[in-house]
């Protein structure tokens, strides 16, 4: 197995183009830091489930329905949560592995307001302010997980394992740094020249 100074000297080696296909953003940066098998598509899955668990505690805590009972309702659907997203999880790693799709950039602006949103009616309901739809509700709490691990996480987990395992999932697919040192040479010192390159290396 790998030493962690050698994992990230072969992630260092790297074009800056496919390191930030490997890396992604804050988020997911934060995740390639973990050792390979505790980031698996699996336990991110599981716990964004956990999130969301947590967060659910003083809706269910101070809610009107069966108030009395709350603890027992809030362990099932933790449990729930937790299978659920795990589950989804490890279904996008086998549809990603068979696909070989590489990473995605998740709808952002989509996504991270849906939870808040999700718990915000479910917080409504809870009290009996006002009647909302269970299936609505749930929905805007559990998707924006699942979608960022399938279209952003499981391809980049699978990728960084076949770095680990000493494979190049590149070949042929990315414009290699020694392409764009050869077009700094064709241009010389125009300025010009070298910022439409710039600019249309970056579309």
């Amino acid at each position: 197995m790998p030493t962690n100074e050698t994992w990230m000297a072969k992630v260092e080696a790297l074009a800056p183009k496919e390191q930030e296909t490997l890396l992604g953003t804050s988020l997911s940066r934060r995740f390639a830091r973990l050792p390979l098998w505790l980031s698996h598509p699996a336990n991110i899955g599981g716990f964004y489930g956990l999130l969301i668990a947590l967060a659910l505690l003083l809706p269910y805590a101070f809610g009107d329905q069966n108030n009395e009972v709350w603890g027992v309702q809030w362990i099932y659907h933790t449990s729930l949560l937790l299978i659920a997203c795990g589950a989804c999880g490890f279904l996008s790693l086998v549809m990603i592995s068979l696909s070989k799709r590489h990473p995605m950039a998740p709808p952002r602006q989509l996504l991270y307001p849906m939870p808040f949103v999700g718990l915000a009616l479910l917080s409504i309901d809870r009290v009996g302010m006002m009647d909302m739809p269970s299936m609505l509700v749930w929905a805007l709490l559990l998707l924006p997980g699942p979608v960022y691990v399938h279209l952003s996480w499981a391809p980049r987990w699978r990728l960084l394992c076949m770095i680990e395992d000493g494979k190049d999932p590149f070949v042929g697919l990315e414009v290699k740094a020694e392409d764009n040192v050869e077009a700094e040479e064709m241009v010389g010192e125009d300025t010009e020249m070298l910022e439409v390159v710039d600019a249309f290396e970056s579309e």
